[in-house]
């Protein structure tokens, strides 16, 4: 056996790569550059000898035969392999930085052992070509990182041995959870090592937690390319479903049955606890809430839900003696006295921008230690507000406006029914609102002169009663009892007007005193036949397709549905983050003479609060009709539901169901040929889908006929 060899001799030990693995064999004949070699595996193979890998021998001469062949191969292979696992590459790679840019095997040998021999050398290749973070093979030498580089390449490698470890351990795993959100499988608890009788192994702690990390980013937003590639491995052979993320967090076990993801789509923390980081500040503005305001002795009146906790609005009217119209005194609570704008409480309260209301609980704007209790105007407890003072004449004409802040104290915080019951004359004697009996009376007739002057400028009155969900068990166990409240169309239509005038006094003062404010706007014609008081779902669908979704602006222009030529929301500064923006605007012009913000500031806080606003707008309107969908999911496809026909085409027809607040579309073939807005039917509805927002007509009916036999 010769330890030198220089070049690949028959009985020469040579190695090459294949497939990206190290192999070994002996040349057992070379001509021209080109070699037969025989393998461990006594087999052979023919190469050209550039592809040998620059380090050669020992050379066994004497012409072995192929047991002994295969004999040395084996021993050579081994040794060379053990060798490589104990080659220190880390510390090679220390001392050949900063003084050589690239080196062959043998020097590297040579740096650590003592006249290394062709298994030393070949040993110390294979080390350096397995070390790809801080060596390149670039033949007959290896390239030598830099730090820099190096430290660039390890995190490269770790992400792709991450990624590698987390589509080995996690693509099945995913796949059995879609088994199970499918109903079709079983998780077994954790602590039993595999996860289903299928014997898919529980993830590592390391691949579940980035697992459940992907898929939250993923139901969070559905679009982001982030780690792209990656999904696409792991759900490979899944459906292409909405929600997906969702359905297997939820088999997972990781979120609970009917999950509302979408607040996780607005960023916006349920609960009270989100505020907790402020808890000092929130302490001494509660302890402060009052602050020295001259006092309002009028006795005012709230009207709201039997539920409301965050009372933001009250009212006192006044009949002038002459018969000639009403001083109204609207009282909104004042959390903008006090208010820290540009603190970390305000940044986070204009990224939640406003109040949520939902089946299964409020997410209230503000800490509910402040909005619900010390600036909630409570009956008999002294609170601050933001009072508007407006003359309105008998004919319903805004008149002249004065604003002030005050120390109030309500006289009564009255529900919706019971002031109804007092305007119908039903009230009992132990009614709390029938001692303020009088004053509902004049706010009505108030009311209806302001409605009757906003109609006759144009206005587009909408009467579509909302049905309510209530929610009864947990879990996959909840149960959606959907219902009609008590009717209370006087009492509601009182507030809305007084609302709307306070918000529009606000406009004009903001637009005679040159006061940049945010203006919620509706710019477009509205044929004149369309103003009104709208009742038929019919009626509603054709106007509202002539009209546009209002928006916020700072500049002042029309609001077409309110017949308003400019109109600044104010009245639920508990509640709207636009709404604290106009009550602190107004305060800061009465107190120094100046707005707090002018127009350019006022439009940098529009685009801050634009995007949180329209998140949250998201789940106040989807949220709940997941509930409805779920609640005709329960009832099952053999009811028959009364609706009106909205609109129709030559494809498709549209019904409303007003009892459930609900619109349907079908294909126009399933109606006869009467079929036209208008029309009364009954229809019968199925595949409901609730999460993915799916629900379908199934079989439609004319009102006044029998329906066919149910399946």
């Amino acid at each position: 056996m010769q330890e030198s060899v220089r070049y690949p001799a028959p009985g020469c030990i040579v190695e090459y790569l294949e497939g990206n693995a190290v192999q070994i064999a002996m040349v057992m004949e070379e001509a021209g550059g080109k070699l037969r070699l025989f393998l461990p595996n006594r087999r052979e193979t023919r190469l050209t000898s550039s592809r040998v890998l620059p380090w050669l021998g020992p050379l066994h001469e004497g012409g072995p035969g192929k047991d002994e062949m295969a004999r040395l191969l084996e021993g050579h292979k081994a040794r060379r392999e053990q060798l490589a696992a104990s080659v220190p590459v880390d510390e090679l790679w220390e001392l050949a930085q900063g003084e050589v840019e690239a080196a062959p095997a043998r020097w590297f040998a040579e740096l650590m052992e003592t006249a290394p021999g062709p298994d030393e050398v070949a040993a110390y290749g294979r080390a350096l070509l397995a070390c790809k973070s801080r060596f390149r093979f670039q033949p007959p030498d290896f390239q030598v990182y830099d730090a820099e580089t190096v430290e660039r390449r390890m995190a490269g490698q770790k992400a792709r041995e991450e990624r590698e470890a987390l589509v080995a351990g996690g693509a099945a795993f995913l796949r059995l959870l879609w088994e199970v959100a499918s109903g079709r499988r079983e998780l077994a608890p954790q602590g039993e090592g595999v996860c289903a009788a299928e014997g898919v192994p529980w993830p590592a702690p390391e691949v579940a937690e980035r697992l459940k990390a992907l898929l939250r980013g993923r139901m969070i937003d559905p679009e982001t390319q982030e780690d792209d590639p990656l999904w696409r491995l792991l759900v490979k052979g899944l459906p292409e479903v909405p929600h997906l993320p969702l359905q297997l967090l939820v088999a997972w076990g990781e979120l609970p049955p009917h999950y509302n993801f979408w607040l996780d789509r607005a960023d916006y923390d349920a609960g009270d606890s989100w505020w907790q980081p402020f808890g000092d500040e929130v302490a001494a503005l509660a302890t402060g809430a009052v602050p020295d305001l001259a006092p309002c002795d009028l006795p005012f009146i709230s009207i709201d839900s039997a539920t409301t906790r965050d009372v933001d609005d009250a009212f006192y009217v006044e009949e002038k003696p002459d018969g000639t119209g009403w001083d109204v005194t609207v009282a909104l609570a004042c959390p903008a006295a006090s208010w820290p704008f540009g603190s970390a409480l305000d940044r986070a309260v204009l990224h939640r921008a406003t109040s949520i209301y939902l089946p299964e609980g409020d997410c209230h704007m503000l800490p509910e230690r402040l909005g619900t209790d010390a600036w909630s105007l409570r009956a008999g407890e002294e609170r601050p507000a933001f009072c508007v003072r407006v003359n309105v004449d008998s004919e319903g004409r805004l008149g002249e406006y004065h604003f002030f802040a005050a120390r109030t104290r309500l006289a009564a915080n009255l529900a919706y029914p019971d002031a109804q019951a007092v305007l119908d004359g039903k009230a009992g004697p132990d009614n709390p609102a029938a001692p303020h009996a009088a004053q509902l009376r004049m706010g009505l007739a108030l009311a209806r002169a302001r409605q009757a002057a906003r109609i006759a400028a144009g206005a587009v009155v909408m009467e579509r009663p909302e049905p309510q969900l209530a929610l009864e068990g947990e879990g996959r166990d909840t149960t959606v009892r959907l219902f009609c409240g008590e009717p209370a169309p006087d009492a509601q239509m009182l507030v809305a007007e007084l609302m709307i005038l306070a918000s529009a006094a606000l406009a004009e003062w903001g637009a005679a005193n040159h006061v940049p404010l945010l203006h919620r706007t509706q710019d477009v014609a509205v044929p004149r036949d369309y103003a009104g008081v709208w009742s038929e779902p019919e009626d509603m669908a054709r106007i509202l397709r002539a009209l546009i979704p209002s928006t916020l602006e700072v500049q002042a222009r029309p609001h077409a549905a309110l017949a308003l030529p400019r109109y600044a929301p104010v009245t639920s500064p508990l509640r709207r983050y636009p709404d604290l923006i106009n009550e602190a605007q107004a305060l800061h012009m009465l107190a120094t003479g100046a707005p707090r913000w002018d127009a350019e500031a006022l439009a940098v806080l529009l685009e801050q609060v634009s995007p949180a606003l329209d998140a949250a707008s998201q789940v106040q309107r989807f949220r709940p009709r997941y509930w409805k969908l779920l609640y005709f999911r329960q009832q099952g496809d053999k009811v028959w539901w009364p609706g009106v026909i909205t609109e129709e085409n030559e494809a498709f027809a549209t019904v409303s169901l007003p009892e459930q607040g609900l619109f349907v579309r079908a294909r126009r073939k399933l109606f006869d040929e009467r079929a036209a807005p208008g029309m009364r039917v009954q229809v019968r509805l199925g595949k409901v889908q609730p999460l993915y927002n799916e629900i379908q007509i199934l079989e439609v009916a004319p009102a006044d006929e029998d329906p066919p036999p149910l399946p």
